[in-house]
């Protein structure tokens, strides 16, 4: 085949649904993605190296709560296959990559898993096929980093091979939204890689937006991720300030929605969560010192932000010291350990950080959580172990504190202040509990 012709093949399977679709990293991202694709007609080999997922996913399971074993079986029915073995990588038609990008210790941006499947890639990669790059990560990461190793392959870009990023959208628990109703962002090397990123998707998304290069498409994701990262900082701030000034800032934030333009809410909690937003905005930062510029909004809002688990664990404190107790030797509950409402997730949760500073100060700390039953091994909190405990009526008033750390739907409030000794509450979830309003401490 000609290298005109590896275009113009690539985009005939496409427009037929025959090209076959491959996915790295089935996690939060990739296992929806590949939903949609396999929704749409398309034929869907997944990649992991987790073999455990794998295992379940060949079982016909899920491990992601808003993803269900009968999608899977429907997926399965469809075509959908999962591996483990890279070499395979030879089979699909579009290849895209939606691994995790974390940061070092130093806070610095971690590409280890883009770097290795993209070299697994460029390993088997045959001519016409399409790359992209959809882990969020810095500008500029998709030219320099994954088309010099693709490279290796001897083949050439947009002529043997097809490069673009656009990054992932992913809301998990939010039901207004889904993968095909989510706008995509798509930026390519030039425009054989632009036309294909936009046919592929367009054929699972109500909407593709094509912008002028991988940069601007990756520039995009920060930006979004940053938006929210400060504006979150700021309401954290004025948490704090306002608490000073005896107002309740729950109150402010529903006064000031009122307004019709130029407002969006944005609501304070116990830290930040989740792979984004935590993570994100320092890799804009990281790429600023590589320019010699500096990110002072973005490092601000870092500081606000990772500093509200120990404002949190400070009000604890507070609350227990005004009633005659240290918090060395009280059982804590914490209530929610995902990173946000309603969802399975717990990566970069706050509630992992809010426990392991309880038990440095001598607390001893316990769980619940519906939706995580077991915790997981967190990446910075390796030590943290548990299993989520019941709370009855009985077992409520066993503990010195619950905190409530995430306001989940199953969790009935007036039932759990109730029945509480004292209630920290950090997502105004018990705002509107008339009964108790002694024992509810905002924080």
């Amino acid at each position: 085949m000609t290298n005109a012709n590896n275009h113009i093949c690539l985009m005939q399977k496409i427009a037929d649904r025959s090209a076959r679709v491959g996915i790295i990293g089935l996690g939060y991202v990739g296992l929806p993605l590949a939903r949609a694709f396999s929704d749409r007609g398309f034929r869907v080999l997944g990649f992991d190296v987790d073999p455990l997922k794998i295992e379940r996913l060949s079982r016909g399971e899920s491990y992601i709560g808003h993803i269900s074993p009968e999608t899977i079986a429907a997926m399965t029915a469809a075509g959908f296959d999962t591996t483990a073995d890279f070499s395979r990588l030879n089979e699909p038609d579009a290849i895209l990559i939606c691994v995790p990008t974390p940061l070092s210790e130093s806070r610095d941006p971690d590409l280890t898993y883009v770097i290795k499947s993209t070299e697994a890639v460029a390993a088997a990669i045959r001519p016409g096929t399409l790359v992209v790059l959809e882990s969020t990560t810095y500008p500029g990461t998709t030219r320099e980093i994954v088309l010099p190793i693709l490279e290796r392959s001897g083949l050439k870009p947009g002529t043997d091979f097809f490069l673009a990023f656009s990054p992932e959208r992913e809301d998990p628990g939010n039901p207004q939204f889904a993968t095909p109703s989510i706008p995509k962002v798509v930026g390519a090397l030039d425009r054989a890689a632009l036309e294909a990123a936009e046919a592929l998707y367009g054929a699972i998304v109500t909407l593709v937006v094509p912008v002028s290069s991988p940069e601007v498409a990756e520039a995009c994701k920060i930006l979004e991720n940053t938006y929210r990262a400060v504006n979150i900082a700021l309401v954290n701030e004025l948490k704090i300030l306002y608490e000073k000034m005896g107002i309740d800032v729950w109150e402010v934030i529903e006064a000031a929605k009122t307004k019709p333009f130029g407002f969006q809410a944005f609501h304070p909690g116990p830290g930040l969560g989740g792979h984004c937003i935590p993570i994100d905005p320092f890799y804009l930062t990281w790429a600023a010192r590589k320019h010699g510029l500096s990110t002072r909004f973005i490092e601000l809002a870092g500081e606000i932000n990772t500093s509200m688990p120990r404002y949190v664990v400070g009000k604890i404190a507070d609350a227990l010291n005004d009633r005659g107790s240290p918090v060395k030797g009280c059982k804590i509950l914490l209530l929610g350990m995902a990173y946000k409402k309603d969802v399975d997730d717990p990566r970069e949760s706050p509630g992992y950080e809010l426990m392991d500073l309880l038990q440095s100060k001598g607390a001893i700390v316990s769980y619940n959580d519906p939706h995580i039953p077991r915790l997981p091994v967190a990446r910075r909190h390796p030590q943290i172990r548990g299993s989520s405990v019941p709370i009855s009526a009985n077992d409520l008033a066993l503990y010195d504190c619950v905190v409530i750390v995430v306001d989940h739907s199953a969790y009935d409030w007036a039932f759990i202040v109730e029945h509480s000794r004292l209630v920290v509450d950090t997502r105004n979830a018990a705002g509107k509990i008339s009964y108790g309003k002694d024992k509810i401490i905002k924080a």
